[in-house]
């Protein structure tokens, strides 16, 4: 359902609500004052007014307008609830393609999606032209939308942008001033790495939201819009613990551990070029576990 549309139910609903507050034959203000009560334009008030004076609520001849009668319940129009925030809708939707549930360059149909995620069709289009500057969606020339799908080829790429950000998001780390939130944030990682280091028998598993919060702490020191948007679908992706490869993964989490630990090192020494090498060797090994990942699924 179109947002105007909603707008325009929601609006007769609250004139509705007002007019319960008017005795029989009450003038009705004006359309400026209603379009105050309702929160819309006068264009929204006169299609209210029009419905008003079809179901026989009111007498409308010009500027004139009294109530004829009291609102039931069953003048008002049902509203839909309210769309999913648009983060959330983003989550879901990347989940669903990273467990693989159905293959890349797959047709997708707006109306199935709509009720799978139980979103209005006018909310998911929407999503998904936004969601094509990533890659993951594209125009079908016939019209409608292609899932490309996360593929070893997206993996790489990905990867490799994500490897230019961060070494960029390290080398601004370096040059922080000592007061920045960023030195408060790495001490704190630092002890909560070496904790779980302590505990890794038992709580490897816990290593997937702390290397997410790693990544995020270091990556906060840029303030750029552009790169603020792709950071979001790289976390996500990156940090689906569920899609990895199982195998090794204490062993795999537990060196991880040490890796973040050596960055840490190098950005509290302000030594920038061991700081970009550390997080290269991070990153390379990222990627690798990534493509052992799509291999464990057929993809790689």
């Amino acid at each position: 359902m179109a947002r105007s549309d909603t707008r325009y139910r929601e609006a007769y609903n609250r004139i509705l609500t007002y007019c319960e507050t008017l005795p029989p034959k009450a003038p009705i203000p004006s359309e400026t004052r209603l379009a105050e009560i309702a929160g819309v334009s006068r264009t929204v008030i006169r299609r209210c007014l029009t419905r008003l004076e079809e179901l026989g609520l009111i007498s409308w001849q010009g500027r004139d307008k009294h109530l004829l009668r009291q609102p039931r319940a069953e003048d008002r129009i049902a509203v839909p609830e309210a769309a999913a925030d648009p983060s959330d809708l983003e989550q879901r939707f990347l989940d669903w393609v990273l467990r693989f549930d159905v293959p890349a360059n797959t047709p997708l149909s707006v109306a199935e999606l709509s009720r799978t995620f139980e979103v209005p069709q006018y909310d998911l289009k929407e999503f998904l032209a936004g969601l094509s500057r990533f890659g993951l969606v594209s125009r079908r020339p016939q019209g409608g939308w292609m899932l490309l799908g996360f593929t070893k080829d997206f993996a790489i790429e990905l990867s490799d942008f994500r490897s230019v950000l961060e070494q960029n998001a390290v080398s601004q780390v370096v040059e922080a001033p000592v007061d920045h939130p960023v030195w408060a944030g790495l001490a704190q990682l630092r002890a909560d790495h070496l904790a779980l280091k302590q505990a890794i028998d038992r709580d490897f598993h816990e290593f997937s939201k702390l290397d997410e919060r790693f990544h995020q702490t270091i990556n906060s020191v840029v303030r750029n819009r552009f790169i603020a948007e792709f950071q979001k679908v790289i976390s996500l992706i990156f940090h689906y613990h569920y899609m990895w490869d199982k195998t090794e993964e204490k062993h795999r989490n537990a060196a991880a551990i040490d890796e973040h630990l050596a960055i840490i090192d190098a950005l509290e020494a302000r030594d920038a070029e061991a700081a970009r090498d550390a997080a290269l060797r991070h990153l390379r090994t990222s990627k690798t576990t990534l493509l052992s990942s799509l291999r464990h699924h057929d993809l790689g």
